[in-house]
């Protein structure tokens, strides 16, 4: 290779390096009760209203399916609802899956439900008895996996437990401090997202076995500290986002949402205090990562 070329290929390489990383995102903002898409500058160019919102989509079609406090609203982006549930249990935790139904968790009354399109529920899955309820912490996200299982974020009980389609237990993670959020990642791997109980908020991937492998701790970013950690997206360069709740006083004192590699180098983080207080959670719209989107 030429001298010249190789100046030049470094030249490239020094400007794309020197460019910021952007990313359109959907997100959920718990304490305004919104539902936001904000575009990569960094603007809200769509927004809904959504009470104690705290999981959020953006459909294949377009449409935003998200949770209501007490229920979940799939809305078109001209905000007509196509799909509704209401429930007396808290629910912070919905899912479009692939034959088109949807999941949905509900907290106190600890039923892992699938609603057919028409709003039907074709499948129940009872985690508590039930005359019990599990009361506001029993549960914060959860999701139903590929093999047919279901992982479920218990926030009050510290446990990260995956139930197959009977509701037995087959695998469970100690979680101290109040696991949120849960993801099984392609390798098998499950990334978890823990609250502010213990004053220790994280982020922490367990391998199958419940092994550590690798986690973001409260002060391990220069300059940032993390405050309760909600909302998680594995992108496919193996980067992590996180979304770090800034609620229980903790308002403008970090950012919103962060990207961060595997060596924990932030590249990118979200920190514009004009419009949204609280983000819960997180989906990033890239062309890159979504590109049916576009």
């Amino acid at each position: 290779m030429k001298l010249t070329s190789i100046l030049f290929f470094c030249l490239l390489q020094l400007i794309a390096l020197s460019q910021p990383v952007k990313h359109s995102f959907v997100c959920t903002d718990y304490t305004q009760g919104k539902v936001f898409i904000i575009s990569e500058e960094g603007k809200a160019i769509w927004e809904y209203p959504a009470t104690n919102c705290n999981d959020v989509w953006m459909l294949p079609n377009g449409n935003i399916l998200f949770n209501t406090g007490n229920g979940v609203k799939e809305v078109t982006r001209d905000k007509q609802v196509v799909f509704l549930y209401d429930s007396k249990s808290e629910i912070y935790a919905c899912q479009r899956l692939a034959n088109g139904n949807t999941f949905i968790g509900e907290c106190n009354s600890g039923k892992l439900l699938e609603l057919a399109p028409d709003g039907k529920i074709v499948r129940c899955i009872s985690l508590l008895p039930d005359s019990v309820d599990g009361g506001h912490a029993f549960m914060r996200n959860a999701r139903k996996l590929d093999n047919g299982n279901y992982l479920v974020a218990h926030y009050g009980l510290d446990v990260v437990r995956e139930y197959n389609a009977g509701g037995k237990v087959v695998m469970e993670f100690p979680v101290k401090g109040g696991p949120h959020s849960v993801i099984r990642l392609p390798d098998g791997n499950t990334l978890v997202a823990c609250s502010d109980h213990n004053g220790e908020p994280k982020v922490v991937e367990f391998d199958p076995s419940g092994k550590i492998v690798w986690q973001v701790l409260k002060n391990d970013l220069p300059g940032i500290e993390l405050k309760f950690m909600t909302g998680l997206q594995r992108l496919p360069n193996g980067n992590t986002v996180m979304t770090n709740w800034l609620g229980h006083n903790q308002f403008g004192k970090a950012p919103h949402a962060i990207e961060v590699t595997r060596d924990k180098k932030v590249v990118w983080v979200y920190n514009d205090f004009s419009f949204v207080q609280t983000l819960s959670s997180i989906q990033l719209i890239d062309k890159e990562y979504n590109p049916i989107l576009h």
